[in-house]
Parts: C-alpha cells; sequence; structure tokens
C-alpha cells in the first residue's frame, strides 16, 4: 500500500522524536519506575494522531485509515496467539510443572560442568515451545538453586542459559515473538524454520564450549526436597503441544490465521479445567480444581501493551516513509546479508521486536535464506549483551548481584564468536535457499 513520503514534514520528525523518547524511558525503565508499556503507548497514540494530521491536510484521510486497519489486524492476530500461549504457561506454572522439573534437576546429583551443559541443552529445546523469558527465568532458578555455593558456575551458567534461550527460539514458530511474526506474515513456512536448527545450535555450542572451562569441576550438594505436581499437569502439558499442533494445522492446511487454530486450543484448555474442578469439588480435593480464568488474569499485559505500542509506533514511521528510507539505505545501499547481520548486531541494543517489525514493513525483495538470516539475527543478537533480550533482562533481576550486566560483558566475546559462527554455519548448510 503506498505511502506519503512525510520524512521531512514537521509531523515525521516529531514523531521520530516522540518514537525517540519513548524508547529511552523503556531503556531506563527500572530507574524511572514506569512500566515500559506506558510510554509507548503515549508515542504511539500521538504519532498517529500526528499521520492522521498529515494525512487529512493532504486530502488522503481514507488512505490512512487503511493502513491504521491493516497494522490492527497484523497486532490482533499476535495479540490473541499470545495471549493463548501465555495462558498455557501460566497454567502450567500453577500445576507446578516447572517446580517439578527444577527439583528433579537439583536432585541428580551431577557435577557443576554436566549440569552447566544440561542446563543449556534444556534451555535451547524448552525455548522453541515455550517463550525465552519463561525458559530464562526457569532454567536459570534451577542455576541458582545448584550454584548456592559456587557463584562462579552461577554468573557462567547464567550466560549460558540467556544465549540457549534465545537460540533455541531463533529455529521454531513458536519459540520467539519474531519468528512468529514473520510466519504469521507468510514469509516462511513452518517446517522452514527448522532449517534454522543448527545454525542455532551452533550459536550456543561456540561459547559453552569455551566457557565450560571456566565452570568448577566439583559437584554440589544434592537436594532431595521432593515436589509434586498438581492433578492434571501432565494433561494440560498433552494440550498445549495438541494447540500448537492445531495452530499449524489451521495455517497449513486450511488457510487460516494460526491465531484461530490457538483459539481452538484455549477451549480446549478451558474444557479441562471444567473436567478437573468438576471431579475435584466432588472429591473435595482442592489441588484438582483449576480456574482457568485466574491463569488469563496473569497474562503479562504490559508485555501485550508494549508489543501494541511498539508494533504501532515503528507502524507509524513507516506509513510516514521512514522505513521506506532505511530500506534503501540498508538493504540497496549494502546489500540484504550485509543488512540483515547489523539488525541482529543492532538488537543487543534495540529490542528484537520492532527491529523485526520494521524489516517485515520494509518488505525488501529477499530469497528465504535471507528471511531465515534475518529471524537467526533478530533472534540471537540480543545474546551479545546480558539488557539485549527479554531473556537476558529478567534473569538479571532473578539473579540480582550474581547475574549482571558486567558478569555477561566479561563472556561477549565468545558470544560474539558463536553469534559469527551460526551466520557461517546457515550460509554453509542452507546455501541452497539463497
Amino acid at each position: 500500500m503506498e505511502t506519503l513520503d512525510l520524512t521531512g514534514h514537521w509531523a515525521g520528525i516529531a514523531s521520530v522524536i516522540l518514537f525517540v523518547v519513548a524508547y529511552v524511558a523503556v531503556v531506563f525503565e527500572d530507574r524511572l519506575n514506569m512500566r515500559k508499556s506506558k510510554p509507548v503507548l503515549l508515542a504511539a497514540g500521538l504519532i498517529w494522531a500526528l499521520i492522521g494530521v498529515a494525512y487529512a491536510q493532504a486530502g488522503q484521510s481514507d488512505r490512512v485509515h487503511s493502513h491504521a486497519v491493516e497494522i490492527i489486524s497484523e497486532y490482533g492476530e499476535l495479540f490473541l496467539f499470545l495471549l493463548v500461549a501465555i495462558t498455557y504457561v501460566n497454567t502450567l506454572e500453577e500445576r507446578r510443572g516447572f517446580e517439578v522439573l527444577r527439583a528433579r534437576l537439583v536432585g541428580m546429583g551431577l557435577s557443576y560442568r554436566q549440569l552447566f551443559v544440561l542446563t543449556g541443552v534444556l534451555a535451547f529445546f524448552l525455548s522453541s515451545v515455550l517463550d525465552n523469558l519463561t525458559t530464562a527465568l526457569v532454567m536459570g532458578t534451577v542455576v541458582l538453586a545448584l550454584g548456592k555455593a559456587s557463584p562462579r558456575f552461577v554468573a557462567v551458567g547464567c550466560v549460558s542459559v540467556v544465549v540457549a534461550s534465545n537460540a533455541g527460539g531463533a529455529f521454531s514458530p513458536f519459540g520467539d515473538i519474531t519468528t512468529l511474526m514473520v510466519w504469521q506474515k507468510g514469509k516462511l513456512g513452518f517446517f522452514e524454520f527448522f532449517a534454522l536448527f543448527v545454525p542455532a545450535a551452533v550459536n550456543w555450542a561456540v561459547p559453552a564450549a569455551i566457557m565450560y572451562f571456566a565452570v568448577p569441576k566439583t559437584k554440589p550438594e544434592v537436594d532431595a526436597t521432593r515436589v509434586r505436581a498438581k492433578p492434571g499437569m501432565v494433561g494440560v502439558a498433552v494440550l498445549f503441544a495438541l494447540t500448537i499442533l492445531t495452530a499449524v494445522c489451521f495455517k497449513n492446511f486450511l488457510n487460516l490465521p494460526p491465531a484461530m487454530g490457538m483459539m481452538l486450543g484455549l477451549g480446549y484448555l478451558q474444557m479441562w479445567s471444567y473436567y478437573l474442578s468438576r471431579k475435584g469439588n466432588r472429591r473435595d480435593d482442592q489441588d484438582m480444581i483449576l480456574d482457568n480464568f485466574k491463569e488469563i488474569e496473569r497474562v503479562e499485559w504490559d508485555t501485550l501493551l508494549f508489543f501494541f505500542g511498539i508494533i504501532f509506533a515503528v507502524g507509524g514511521l513507516g506509513v510516514l516513509g521512514y522505513l521506506a528510507l532505511s530500506s534503501q539505505l540498508l538493504y540497496v545501499g549494502l546489500g540484504a546479508t550485509y543488512a540483515n547481520i547489523i539488525i541482529g548486531a543492532l538488537s543487543a541494543i534495540v529490542d528484537n521486536i520492532p527491529l523485526m517489525f520494521a524489516v517485515l514493513t520494509m518488505d525488501p525483495a529477499m530469497s528465504d535464506g535471507q528471511w531465515l538470516l534475518v529471524t537467526l539475527t533478530c533472534g540471537v543478537g540480543g545474546s551479545l549483551l546480558s539488557i539485549g533480550s527479554a531473556a537476558g533482562v529478567a534473569l538479571m533481576g532473578a539473579a540480582r548481584g550474581q547475574y549482571t550486566f558486567l558478569s555477561h560483558l566479561k563472556w561477549s566475546w565468545a558470544v560474539a564468536l558463536g553469534y559469527v559462527a551460526s551466520i557461517w554455519a546457515h550460509m554453509l548448510v542452507n546455501a541452497g535457499l539463497f
């Protein structure tokens, strides 16, 4: 859909200033004690108000309405998909699924080095289904529990978990918001993402192999604490897998949005909670009762509203013409390969969601190999710094004082080697897709 070039217009310049100010507020979220969704929601609304004024002055209000509806549609699909996925994760947490996993890992009696590898591998594969934030928190808690007597294991183990969580999310349509956006946009088919499995594995394996020798050889004390899952936990996990399969079938075979399949999956969960609650009331077993609406209430609305603000703000900059200008400078001036590598590196500083949305809005003409490349780099580039991904930021909070910006920065050179190696592996393994 054509847009006006308003990059030199007062409305365009004011919009850029609003976006930068809002993003600075997001970066200093903790210092300002202000949720990240608040500044971006305000900025997005003001940007679109300015766009509306500029297009009205040009006599093209109908066109700007079409642009806005298109972005609402894109966000609506993403919102519904995430709403269901997060509800399932919350329900698994409520059924003590993650507590059981942590307890079993802690009680295995392995050495620090064995646990370093195991937590990294589990984070890699869990992140392909769960989001990288949840995976990092779950596995980070395991690292903290195991490393009570070894701060060095905690510091290195947390770096590994962050890198593995981000890498694991890069090869699955469900593993990261950016991969989900690419899949829903129709740039890559569901199974095409799995071509990134080897490059993603290399991204974690290279720094992990280097950091392995910094991990103590000793064993932590075994914690024999037993944790029992609540009734129905396995059923929730099975239904989550079935929901993902449903979403894939809706997209691949029925040509329907995956979000519709996910909403059907929410219906599965609602009926399962009804069954468990009826059974629990008959047996007077409070652990069996599952109120699924409470898990919907626990959805992280700050995050979902942040996504709304970012997507609409970046979309607004696209309508003003800035993304077309950026596309010209990057994809025409430098070429797709260098542009995609640079965008990935930028995700260590700027959140990968607005970066990926910007690329999708630019919509440069690229081969499947290049779309896979930008999916990979946007997914793993945030691992270069602890603040570069939601996984790193969350784990810094959970392991305050033990996993820090500087403790991650100490190994950033190894993570950077993994970043370069993963790109090389993609160029080699998937050469036929370019």
